[in-house]
């Protein structure tokens, strides 16, 4: 077995903080710049000092090793691209702020890189013509820039961020489903072995295109994502997934409109307290614009609209909400006071909750007017169904019916089965076997490696710092000298004794630093075994303690390399 490193924190770069930056809000961000790391260069760009960059590189070699396993093949794409590839998929516009944008000496338009599907797809066109050649998988491991409004939190939202990106391209849509398990089952192996806690959880495509579509998520108090899961079933989803399925109801004993003299009752609350009815039975309707277009949103006046869920439904169009100035060419949309009744041309789009047969309370459309009895199916249409409420805690399971719980989580992966979306758009076409041309199709397949370094930090830290799984750590062992010329030697040689045997050692043989500082940076840093030189070094005895457990134990040298070495 060939040595391993030993690397020596007397010659180490590392600055470890006692104090919590100012502006660190999460425990990931306070403990990866305390240990020395990572540290900030602007808002949401890091440096990987050597302690940080070992682990991001642990976890890069995971992600490889992995990918290797299932047949993908590593490659190396440009983070500069070309304008053109992306106007082609409409990415161009539909990221808008979020992209980089820049341009050459020349006027040409190029942007950093968020995502890959386009240059993939261009690339295997080039390379790949014959049925023969396929199916093909391939990944990067490599720097991806968004330009986040509020980076925040660390290293979890930056605006440059390390991500393995992973594509695959097949003849039929059972070679894309074969795919897509094989990535999904190589996901559970990578999590599994960077010892994160994760759910699988149904998701949306987004920008990203495509049908079927996962996430990984690593449940954490510091996370960005809700999620549901159900008790009683497998159900999870990310909140935006979540369905809801209303019947019918019978509106036959429902009497006619009846309008209401309701004056100062712009919002749902004063509506309910001033008729004296729960918010439950009044029907709120939230204009926003579509692409320009003033749309209606109809749901029960008790629950709210989730705009990133509708965004998600409508995209790529553009939703946002409506303003005042909006109204004042509009003399048919009177604010606070909309119902859909009567509301002529606009677009109607419901909640399924506001199933066929529902009565409500709703607006007149005149003011300081409602109306009573207004029954969807009879008294206004609705254009398109979409689920577009905030979930709530308790909400039905769409599986069994069961109330749901709410937590929060990062997101670590998201897989997606693209389709043809961006092989039609390059007319991504192979000779097929029958000799006529057959159209590619794709999976896409993420997976965020900074964030991974964060999330493992977020659920795996204690009190005292940061608590890494063994394959992710920066090292196996964790030497500490605590005291001087003698306990130094000890130490040095424990370390090149681990070295030998194969274990990535630290060893912390620095020169006037006490042992209360030294057994401190040892927790911050979170190496899983600390091997302490200490009062019964000269009788060639070491403490061997556990970071996680803290179970201590004392050991002669020789029988602590064995343990070590397992």
């Amino acid at each position: 077995m060939a040595a391993a490193q030993v690397q020596r924190m007397s010659r180490l770069m590392v600055k470890t903080l006692r104090d919590d930056p100012a502006d660190a809000e999460t425990l990931s961000h306070k403990l990866l710049v305390r240990a020395g790391y990572v540290r900030r260069n602007a808002a949401g760009i890091w440096t990987w000092l050597p302690l940080g960059k070992k682990v991001l590189d642990n976890i890069s070699n995971i992600v490889r090793e992995e990918m290797d396993a299932i047949g993908a093949q590593e490659v190396l794409l440009p983070a500069l691209l070309p304008k053109e590839a992306y106007e082609a998929s409409g990415r161009w516009e539909e990221y808008g702020d979020l992209l980089f944008r820049l341009k050459d000496r020349k006027g040409a338009d190029y942007l950093l890189g968020p995502t890959h599907e386009e240059i993939f797809t261009q690339t295997v066109k080039d390379q790949c013509t014959s049925y023969k050649d396929l199916p093909v998988m391939l990944y990067q491991i490599q720097t991806k820039y968004r330009d986040e409004a509020r980076p925040r939190s660390g290293v979890l939202r930056g605006r440059e961020f390390q991500m393995k990106d992973s594509y695959s391209f097949d003849t039929t849509d059972e070679g894309l489903a074969e795919s897509y398990a094989l990535h999904r089952e190589a996901y559970r192996k990578i999590f599994a072995r960077l010892g994160l806690d994760y759910r699988i959880v149904s998701a949306v495509s987004g920008a990203m295109g495509g049908s079927a579509s996962e996430e990984f998520l690593a449940p954490a108090a510091a996370g960005e994502d809700t999620f549901v899961d159900c008790p009683a079933c497998e159900y999870a989803a990310n909140t935006e997934a979540v369905t809801f399925v209303a019947a019918a109801v019978d509106a036959s004993g429902v009497g006619p409109v009846e309008e209401l003299d309701t004056p100062d009752t712009p919002t749902i609350e004063s509506l309910a307290a001033h008729l004296g009815v729960p918010a439950s039975a009044t029907l709120k309707n939230l204009l926003v614009k579509v692409d320009g277009e003033i749309v209606a949103v109809g749901v029960p006046g008790d629950r709210e609209v989730d705009l990133g869920k509708l965004g998600e439904h409508l995209a790529p169009a553009v939703v946002e909400l409506v303003t005042a100035e909006d109204f004042v060419d509009r003399p048919d949309l009177v604010r606070g006071y909309v119902g859909p009744q009567g509301l002529g041309k606009v677009r109607y789009i419901a909640d399924p909750r506001v199933a066929p047969g529902t009565a409500w309370v709703t607006g007149a459309n005149r003011p300081d007017t409602h109306a009573r009895n207004v029954v969807c199916g009879r008294d206004f249409d609705v254009d398109d169904y979409l689920d577009v409420v905030v979930v709530q805690e308790g909400d039905p399971c769409p599986a069994c019916g069961a109330g749901l719980r709410l937590d929060r989580a990062i997101e670590i992966g998201h897989i997606f089965q693209l389709g043809r979306k961006y092989a039609d758009t390059f007319q991504l076409d192979v000779l097929g076997q029958q000799g006529k041309p057959v159209r590619v199709t794709m999976g896409s397949y993420g997976i965020g490696i900074s964030r991974a370094v964060a999330a493992l930090a977020e659920q795996t830290a204690d009190s005292q710092g940061l608590c890494w799984p063994a394959e992710v750590a920066p090292a196996d062992v964790h030497v500490v000298a605590a005291g001087k010329a003698l306990q130094t030697e000890v130490a040095l040689d424990a370390a090149a004794q681990l070295a030998a045997a194969g274990l990535r050692v630290l060893v912390d043989d620095r020169a006037g630093v006490s042992p209360g500082v030294k057994f401190t940076d040892a927790e911050l840093l979170g190496v899983p075994k600390i091997l302490v030189a200490g009062r019964r070094a000269a009788e060639g005895v070491l403490e061997l303690k556990d970071r996680r457990t803290g179970e201590r134990e004392e050991l002669p040298l020789a029988e602590a390399v064995a343990r070590l070495r397992g």
